[in-house]
């Protein structure tokens, strides 16, 4: 699988439940932000500057970032992952620490930089850009912010950058490096639409030094952003009693998770509270079990003993969930017993 959420796959491959899917094939929470009314002229006309101003503002406060720090509007993390490729000149050397997010080293490959896939942080004489994911996708990992600065400065003596994709970080605002944000080499990325569940609004942020987030901006064009998104990112992002009750439903929730994967004899990994990374020497075929009763799962071509989990979002979820996997628990016994026969 290159992402989850692709449920076109699943209804060609399966068919579409009688039950309907449950797709916990990706880490968007499935508790969204309650929608607010917008006045039909939002649709109509093309962003303000003052409005994505105020958006900008917003969301560096409620990012808790730096003074120093500017921010960039864009639809979707994914769409500044394609522009960061082209912040620089020429041909650059580029760590991607690995096991990761697939469109970092995608992106950055396209357009014919030397990457280099790596597991550790790097030495920073050997690269022209670091970028890493805190919490890593898809098994949770995150480096000591001690050591990640220290990274920061190396690189940035020598004008180079680290870009940390925080895209998970909402859930964890302790863990995140965006107080550094104004650093002079640190880009963090981050996600509206996983934590606020509406991917679909496609909006994103990059924090960072004056120099790159205005290099950035040239690359996304006027409006980055529409007037929708923008209207709902100021209001949701402004929201810190909703902001504080998501995180402790997804806390609780993935608690739940982690319980119900050990009652059925399965290992977690890792994960955040928005996703929880199984580990099984039956992953695939207890996805193909899963999938066959409805629920889509994410597996990882390079890790075949992974399933990543997002999270139910309802009792009823939870409850067949629990249903399907006790049954393929007793399926997996009785085969065995069979075997042994």
């Amino acid at each position: 699988m290159r992402h989850g959420g692709d449920l076109d796959a699943a209804n060609e491959r399966y068919g579409v439940p009688a039950e309907g899917w449950i797709d916990l094939s990706t880490g968007i929470s499935p508790y969204p932000y309650p929608m607010p009314q917008l006045d039909a002229a939002i649709w109509q006309r093309l962003p303000s500057l003052a409005r994505m101003q105020s958006l900008r503002e917003t969301a560096l406060r409620a990012y808790g970032a730096g003074e120093r720090a500017h921010v960039a509007l864009a639809p979707g993390a994914q769409a500044l992952i394609d522009r960061l490729p082209h912040i620089g000149g020429g041909r650059a050397r580029v760590a991607v620490v690995s096991p990761t997010y697939s469109e970092h080293v995608a992106s950055w490959s396209r357009n014919a930089h030397n990457v280099c896939e790596i597991t550790v942080l790097p030495d920073p004489a050997d690269f022209d850009v670091v970028v890493l994911a805190k919490p890593n996708n898809p098994d949770g990992r995150m480096f000591a912010r001690a050591d990640l600065m220290a990274l920061a400065d190396d690189l940035g003596a020598r004008e180079r950058v680290l870009i940390v994709d925080e895209c998970f970080a909402d859930v964890l605002p302790h863990r995140s490096l965006a107080a550094e944000a104004g650093h002079r080499s640190l880009v963090i990325l981050r996600s509206f639409g996983k934590f606020f569940g509406l991917a679909g609004l496609r909006l994103g942020f990059a924090l960072g030094p004056r120099r790159i987030i205005r290099r950035i901006d040239d690359l996304m064009g006027p409006w980055p952003v529409s007037g929708p998104a923008i209207e709902i990112g100021i209001k949701a992002l402004g929201d810190s009693s909703w902001i504080e009750a998501a995180r402790l439903r997804l806390v609780e929730a993935s608690r739940r998770l982690d319980t119900l994967a050990k009652e059925s004899g399965l290992t977690t990994a890792g994960g955040t509270p928005l996703f929880r990374l199984l580990e099984s020497d039956n992953a695939f075929e207890l996805h193909q079990r899963l999938a066959g009763e409805g629920i889509w799962t994410r597996t990882f071509d390079y890790a075949p003993h992974w399933l990543r989990l997002g999270i139910p979002g309802s009792d009823e979820e939870f409850e067949r969930l629990e249903r399907a996997l006790a049954t393929i628990a007793s399926d997996l016994i009785i085969a065995r017993a069979n075997a042994i026969d």
